[in-house]
Order: structure tokens, then sequence, then C-alpha cells
């Protein structure tokens, strides 16, 4: 698609997605979801149970944010674009992506939608669209928004007199959810030290009081937002400061979120990194020894590490794979009935309780597991070793053009050749940045970084580096 890559339309705020942009999504998602309804209504040979936001006078959208400065005329623009097309909207205000798709889901909204480009600096931005079910919206009707966007179909007439639809406060969405995730845990946390990074993001509003409300003992880090300082040397893609925090205080553990919180990354209490494959790790094994843990399956992507497939074979876990994207995780699980499925980033799934990967209800899950089993978070992913793995990324102007180039295959042949039985290359284009990611994994790391360096001599060779 044109816009919507596998994490919503992402782009430099004011450059690649605008104002403009945010307010033709609400226009188009407005009069859609208002003749869909219309639709449904009239329909009265349909033997199938309506979806509950028809019943409402108007379909109701709910919208969340991040911290980001252009986060809120985004906002303001999104929610101009749906009363304009005759829809209500519910602005939660400052909260993750999981709580919004939570809040779609069990408030009967008919989408949600989420404005933040997670883990990207400050200056990017995203709008993320969420179906009724709480997961990602059909790529057929985001090919639809793309099409109004581009004016290949008629303009949408305007909502008058009181057809025009109302925008009204939803913080308590942010409390509800943050009250759900609590009935999630069966445990105290008490006298548990934990160290939460909230990466200046939407996490702030929400991690530390689920913590300090189930008892532990909370020291939380970059949790002042000034609308600039989202991911800025924090979170889960800069750990440092995380692990840095558990050694000199001491702590049981500690949890990283991005800028929306939908991914984690753990600290343990001896200081080292805790990434999505550990997570998956121990969070399959304690599954797999409750019974709770479907066909055995935890279900990864490509990009997990060699190391985990084989700690997986040790305890008698089959893994399934697929492409890099939380929502192909997602679709593999649901359509098999899965427990349990990420990626090595800290998008973690569980399908017992979230439609997609949640930052906080996988802190939760991990803590939890501590007590449960009476141990250190060091001792439960000890059996995880992974092998060194090496990843680059290269700005290319032309990801396409640069993944199929003969002598790029070739060295990518070449690269694979040098690894030999044990390790691999993955080497792909971002879905959401202008990056190609070359990836090698080996027993030795030198070996990884040589077959990584002869793939990228190829892209600079043939003038793809941008």
């Amino acid at each position: 698609m044109k816009y919507f890559g596998t994490d919503g339309f992402r782009g430099e705020a004011n450059k690649t997605l605008t104002a403009t942009h945010a307010y033709q999504i609400g226009r188009f998602l407005g009069a859609h979801f208002n003749a869909e309804r219309k639709k449904l209504l009239a329909d009265q040979s349909a033997t199938r149970a309506l979806p509950e936001w028809v019943d409402a006078p108007k379909p109701r959208f709910v919208i969340g944010k991040d911290t980001r400065r252009s986060s809120y005329m985004l906002e303001n623009a999104l929610a101009a674009g749906l009363v304009s097309s005759g829809a209500d909207v519910s602005l939660m205000h400052v909260t993750t992506t999981p709580s919004v798709s939570y809040i779609t889901r069990a408030d009967d909204f008919c989408c949600g939608i989420m404005i933040s480009a997670s883990h990207n600096p400050f200056y990017d931005n995203g709008i993320k669209i969420i179906d009724d079910k709480g997961t990602k919206m059909d790529d057929a009707l985001l090919e639809k928004v793309e099409a109004y966007i581009d004016g290949k179909t008629p303009e949408i007439p305007l909502a008058e007199r009181e057809d025009i639809g109302e925008v009204s406060d939803y913080s308590q969405g942010r409390n509800r959810y943050i009250g759900y995730l609590m009935q999630t845990v069966r445990r105290s946390f008490k006298r548990l030290r934990i160290g939460l990074d909230t990466a200046n993001g939407a996490a702030f509003t929400i991690a530390k009081n689920v913590f300090d409300a189930l008892g532990a003992e909370t020291f939380v880090i970059h949790d002042e937002p000034n609308g600039l300082n989202i991911n800025v040397d924090s979170g889960s893609t800069h750990i440092e400061s995380l692990v840095k925090l558990v050694k000199e205080s001491k702590l049981d553990c500690g949890f990283a979120f991005d800028g929306d919180a939908d991914r984690c990354i753990a600290v343990d209490n001896h200081g080292n990194v805790v990434d999505g494959d550990a997570i998956l790790y121990l969070c399959g094994v304690d599954l797999k020894a409750n019974n709770a843990l479907p066909a055995n399956t935890v279900v990864t992507t490509v990009m997990s590490n060699f190391g985990l497939y084989k700690a997986f074979e040790r305890a008698g876990i089959h893994a399934a794979k697929t492409p890099v994207g939380d929502k192909y995780v997602a679709a593999e699980m649901f359509k098999n009935g899965y427990a349990l499925g990420g990626e090595q980033s800290g998008h973690i799934i569980f399908s017992k309780y979230a439609t997609t990967g949640d930052g906080v209800l996988t802190a939760l899950r991990v803590t939890e597991i501590m007590v449960e089993r009476k141990s250190d978070l060091a001792s439960l992913h000890m059996e995880f070793q992974p092998y060194p793995q090496v990843l680059k990324n290269v700005r290319v102007a032309d990801k396409e053009a640069a993944l199929a180039n003969a002598r790029v295959q070739e060295a990518i042949a070449a690269a694979d050749a040098l690894l030999g039985d044990d390790g691999r290359t993955l080497v792909r284009a971002s879905g959401t940045e202008p990056l190609v990611r070359v990836m090698a994994e080996h027993r030795d790391r030198e070996t990884c970084e040589a077959a990584v360096e002869q793939i990228l001599d190829a892209l600079r060779a043939e003038g793809f580096v941008a």
C-alpha cells in the first residue's frame, strides 16, 4: 500500500504525514461507518447478530495519542474529519496503543484510532486504525482510505445540522483499562522493587499506577514528557539507563516500554537485558507447565534468535514462524488458537488477555511468573542462550530495487555460504521506514560481522545506500 505499512500510516509530521491526511482519514472513516451502519440496519435478512456499535445513534470512534507534540495536531484533525462526516468521537487523550485496542472492543466502538510512531523519534508520527475487535484494521478498508486520500473516489458530503457528530472526553477509558490490567494479576507484588522506564511516552500515565496498586515499590525514569523527548535515550530501544538503574538501586527487575507502550524489554536482577525472545521463552515454559499452551506452540517471527529455537526444542515447545510484524503474529495466533506469540523487539501478545502487543501487560505477566515460581528473573531465562546476532540498518532510496538487485542477491548467497549450517542471514525491507535491515546469526560474532559487511558492501557498490 502507498501510505499504510505494517504499523499504520507513519511518516515525518507535516511532511509525509500532515493534518490534512488526518482530516481526510477521519472524513472517510466517518462516512464509511455511517454507510455500514445503515446497511446493516436495513439488511433484515441478516442471520448473524449485529455488532454492538450499530445500536448507537451514530458511529462511535475512540482516539488515543502518545506524547509527541504533533499528536495533538493530528488528534484535532482526525476528530474534525470524523464529526464532519457524522460520527461521534471520544478522546482518551495520552494513553497507550493497547489501551485503545482494549477500550475499542470492550466499550463497543466501531473503530479505534491511535496516534503514535511507536519507537520512532519525536518528529515522526503515525495513525493506527483498529477495528471493533481490537485488532489492526483490514487492509481492504485501508486501501479504500488511501484511494480517498489520493482523490480517486467521489467527494464525501458533509454532515449537517443534528447529523454533525460531537467530541467528548473519555479519559475514563484509560482508568477502565488500568482496572482491567490489575484484574489479570492473581498475586501481590509486595516486597518487589521494580524499575520502570516509560520512554517519556504514553506509559507514563499507566505503568506506575498499575504496579503501585499491586504492591510493588516502583522506581520510575523518563516519565516527564515535553513533546520532544519521547524515546530519546530511553525506553525499549535505549535500555542502558534502565540497566544502570536496576544495578545501582539493586532492584529485582526493570521494564522498559516504547513510545506507545506496545513493546516491553526487561532487565533482570543481574542487570542483563531480557529481550522479546527471552520473554517468549520464559512465558512459554510457564504456560506449558500450567497446561495453558495450546499445541505446545509459541508464535515467533523470522527475526527470532536461533538460540530461542534451540531452547524451545529442549523444553518440548514448537515454534511457528511468521513474517516480521506483530499483525502477522496476531493473525497466526488467532487463526490457530495459540496463546502466546511475539517479536524479539518486545511486542508480546497474550491472546487470553489482549488482541495486540501490550508492554505493561507483558511486564505484569513476567512479574507474576517470578512471584508464582518464587524465582528471580535471571533464573527464569537462563536456559535461553542467544546466538550472537548482528543487525545493521541502512537508509536507501528504493527498498524493493535494492533487494531485487542481482549483485546484492549474490552477496546474500555468499554470506549464507559463509555462515553454513550454524547460522543464517535475513535481509528485509523495513515496513515503516526507508531502511533495509541486514541481519546475520552465528555462534561466532566475527563471522556474523563478516557476513553482514559482505551484503552492505554490495548495497554500497550498487549505489543504494542513501
